[in-house]
């Protein structure tokens, strides 16, 4: 099996590429209302510590596994086991990964669409001086309308699949570079807008001043399986960037860039968002709703208001398709490795996507008492298990083959630092990051 021929073309564009997969719902959608719900600065605090100790040398360890292979995921780790005399079972952990992105690009790709809808009903002006009753049912409405559900998770899934379809050059490298700057601009410009309310001086309090009698184990918990999903670790996506990753780049370099742009994300996008609520005297921990429910009321009686609503959800809009294009890539690059070409493997990874998004959207409405495993409906486990259980268990065993099985040259080689640096990565992963995902893993299961 010949080598990965593609490579980003800069050490920039792999940086924007691995950030793009990380930036989505984890940072704009589901960091706000955990810490929402976690106490805000403690949460914080403790998840930011996880992002070192479990997340950056976990996402290393992935990134690594590629950039050594040269290949999709599960040829890689194929070639590499066989090298190193162990079992070549280990590439099925490939076909896992792709199955665990397959599964959360069919919920996120759903609620990207929502995203679609809330942003032209933003331009239209649906939700200036609407009474929150008003706002909370129309989204209730929403949900119930398949039909518009579906329209919405096509359209996004079409212009996801349609950039991966072009290549990494051509297609994932290309829009990375023109829409994560954007995505950063119009991110410091909300901050700026939020800077303005009454509410950003007790949004600071509430995000930095940590009040520690707050934190308990379920906040803990919660903190180390946000640090897991929000750099996208554990499905073998970074691996699948790992292959294309320039000869000459710095690993350990590039993973504290990437992390220390992920977090700035969610810290940014916290500021913006807490502010809007606090500026209208609204509940910080209102849960996942806090975007599509709690934001809208908060920004409609807001002097231009639906100007900074639209570009809310156009950041959020911009944020999810750039992850989801990234998440969809493994799953191609998998197909490519087996001799697929790259159109074929693109519409084959999309039709199967787009048809369990379908049942998913229909979870809401009439397919809201099909429920096959554990009294949850479709869009429940897909969003659920996936995620919580999935991700940690794959990237517990990326980590595993990364420092166990992989010889210890191949990897040193593939991190591109020091001897030092590579020991110390090597401590912490074994000793510190595996336990801990494995900990992650437990209490999901638990």
């Amino acid at each position: 099996m010949s080598e990965t021929l593609e490579r980003w073309s800069s050490k920039r564009a792999f940086i924007l590429a691995v950030t793009g997969a990380a930036v989505g719902l984890g940072n704009i959608w589901r960091f706000p209302y955990i810490a929402g719900e976690n106490g805000g600065a403690a949460f914080l605090l403790i998840y930011a510590t996880f992002m070192v100790l479990l997340g950056v040398p976990v996402m290393m360890a992935e990134i690594l596994v590629g950039r050594a292979g040269r290949r999709g995921p599960m040829q890689a780790l194929g070639a590499l086991a066989t090298q190193a005399g162990a079992s070549r079972h280990w590439r099925w952990l490939g076909v896992f990964g792709a199955f665990t992105v397959f599964c959360i690009l069919s919920f996120y790709s759903v609620v990207s669409g929502w995203s679609i809808e809330f942003l032209v009903a933003s331009v239209n002006g649906n939700f200036i001086q609407a009474s929150p009753a008003e706002i909370g049912a129309g989204f209730d409405a929403f949900l119930a309308n398949p039909g518009l559900l579906i329209f919405n998770h096509s359209l996004f899934l079409f212009m996801t699949m349609s950039v991966v379809a072009a290549g990494v050059a051509k297609g994932l490298e290309r829009l990375n570079n023109l829409l994560m700057p954007l995505l950063y601009i119009l991110l410091l410009l909300l901050a700026g807008y939020a800077a303005t309310t009454e509410g950003f001086g007790p949004a600071l309090a509430w995000l930095f001043l940590p009040a520690f009698d707050a934190v308990t184990l379920s906040v803990v918990l919660h903190a180390m399986g946000h640090a897991f999903f929000t750099l996208a670790v554990g499905a073998c996506a970074l691996m699948a960037y790992g292959a294309y990753m320039p000869e000459e780049q710095s690993l350990p370099k590039a993973a504290a860039t990437i992390a220390v742009l992920d977090i700035s994300v969610a810290l940014i996008a916290g500021i913006a968002i807490f502010s809007v609520v606090f500026a209208q005297g609204m509940d910080p921990a209102e849960g996942p709703g806090l975007m599509f429910v709690t934001l809208p009321i908060a920004f409609s009686h807001l002097p231009w208001g639906a100007v900074w609503l639209s570009a809310f959800f156009l950041l959020l809009l911009l944020a999810t398709w750039t992850s989801a294009i990234n998440l969809a890539e493994p799953m191609v690059a998998t197909l490519e490795g087996l001799g697929w070409k790259r159109g074929l493997a693109s519409l084959a990874v999309g039709s199967g996507v787009w048809l369990v998004g379908v049942v998913a959207a229909m979870s809401f409405s009439v397919l809201a008492d099909f429920r096959p495993l554990f009294g949850r409906n479709v869009f429940e486990l897909v969003s659920s298990i996936p995620p919580d259980i999935f991700l940690p268990l794959g990237g517990m065993l990326i980590a595993i083959f990364a420092v166990w099985v992989m010889p210890q040259a191949v990897a040193a080689e593939a991190l591109g630092a020091s001897a030092r640096m590579f020991r110390l990565w090597r401590l912490v992963v074994r000793w510190v990051s595996i336990p801990l995902t494995l900990v992650v893993l437990l209490s999901a299961l638990l």
